[in-house]
């Protein structure tokens, strides 16, 4: 197959898998998503799902959030992983939020990415998931299927988001990029697929 043929077959099966794509990481509004979002970096989705509860009780919203002692931020998220930094940033750009955006998050790329802890991959994740706007955010996870089923050579996250744009139709990118992780924890794991194993690599390679 070529590499279209490779995408188009790739979407119309995950189409097929997962009709449906909740987004995995609790939250009720932009905020607590972008929250959980850059609680998410180097943690799994399950255990951002276990800490935040606590967090948005103690705070859930940018005015409150503010107020908190970083001391008590980063004893909640410490499961998380990397909690200084986590917790330093989360008190930081709630305070830009209030002080420059009036409590609410920006529907904005560059205003998010300005925010602390805040890269393209987080911003890009907020925009899809709550406003709407056609992103694909892309991490190691979608960067190594990408990969695994040649549908980009890039060399890091950035080249082959600009790989997987131009294969797949705008509209379908949001719920897109959730298949395709769904589809690499439930089937194409690291460890699990070697790129010959799970159903869609077979399909793939086999009618190359």
């Amino acid at each position: 197959m070529l590499k279209q043929q490779r995408a188009d077959h790739v979407r119309r099966r995950l189409e097929e898998l997962y009709p449906e794509t909740p987004i995995p990481l609790d939250h009720k509004d932009p905020y607590t998503l972008l929250i959980a979002v850059l609680l998410s970096a180097q943690c799994t989705d399950v255990r951002v799902n276990l800490v935040t509860p606590a967090l948005f009780k103690l705070a859930d919203n940018p005015h409150d959030m503010m107020h908190v002692p970083l001391g008590k931020i980063q004893a909640i998220i410490r499961p998380c992983g990397l909690s200084p930094r986590k917790s330093a940033a989360i008190s930081e750009l709630s305070k830009i939020l209030v002080e420059k955006h009036g409590g609410e998050v920006p529907q904005d790329f560059a205003a998010l990415e300005a925010l602390p802890g805040v890269g393209h991959k987080t911003a890009s994740v907020v925009m899809a998931q709550s406003f709407g706007v056609p992103a694909f955010p892309v991490d190691t996870h979608i960067h190594r299927l990408a990969t695994r089923w040649k549908l980009t050579s890039g060399k890091n996250v950035v080249e082959t988001e600009r790989d997987l744009k131009k294969l797949f139709p705008r509209n379908t990118w949001n719920k897109l990029h959730l298949q395709i992780i769904f589809y690499g924890r439930e089937y194409c794991t690291a460890r699990g697929c070697d790129g010959k194993r799970c159903m869609l690599c077979q399909e793939l390679f086999s009618k190359s």
